[in-house]
């Protein structure tokens, strides 16, 4: 796999902005489910599903596969009993390449959320939000890369990846196989519960039936 190798100065700058940055509000919704109120998205809080659902052997799959695999994902919420679909891949920036910062969903959680530094290790340097998530990919020394929803329009047949290992972002031909990480526009704190619908539904009924007698 090539990459374009990121320059160390750049590490640099971006650790000194944003070592001082607050850590993103990420709450724990239970269910396997972590809401950032900052961003107004929910993560799956295993970093490698696709893997534990048995989709994919290693959870890594080129880049047509991830987006499938996530458009198509409808996930089990055990705290509020429903499955729970609109599912997609993370944002990014199109046209960043190395230590970009926090301006995409990915990067933000590694900086903010996780409290990353740019080309560190994030399994040795985080925040204790880290902890929050599993699987966060692969190997110690593997760097963890992420897809993005997001085609790479001045690179053709390329789509924007994410290092959640050092935090660094580029581009990366389609075929090449990727991690996927599943996230949710909104809080699942809204979702209605099914026992909630259940409830509504017998409550029309009811006020129907009144309705019908009254008549």
């Amino acid at each position: 796999m090539n990459t374009r190798t990121p320059l160390i100065a750049s590490s640099l700058i971006v650790a000194s902005l944003v070592s001082g940055a607050a850590q993103a509000s990420l709450v724990d919704r239970g269910g396997g489910l972590i809401y950032d109120t900052d961003l107004n998205v929910t993560w799956l809080a295993d970093a490698n599903f696709a893997k534990t659902s048995g989709y994919s052997a290693t959870g890594q799959m080129s880049w047509n596969q991830a987006t499938s695999w996530a458009a198509n994902l409808s996930y089990y919420d055990s705290v509020r009993n429903v499955n729970l679909t609109g599912w997609r891949l993370p944002t990014s920036d199109p046209s960043c390449s190395g230590y970009c910062g926090t301006g995409t969903e990915m990067g933000y959680l590694f900086y903010i959320g996780l409290g990353g530094v740019a080309g560190q290790n994030i399994i040795f340097t985080h925040s204790a939000n880290y902890d929050l998530f599993t699987n966060i990919g692969g190997h110690i020394f593997n760097a963890a890369y992420y897809w993005s929803d997001t085609l790479a329009p001045a690179f053709t047949g390329e789509a924007s990846y994410f290092g959640m290992r050092y935090g660094s972002q580029g581009g990366l031909a389609l075929s090449n196989t990727l991690y996927a990480w599943a996230v949710r526009p909104g809080d699942v704190a809204a979702v209605p519960e099914a026992q909630t619908y259940a409830l509504m539904l017998a409550g029309l009924g009811l006020v129907g039936w009144r309705v019908r007698r009254r008549r």
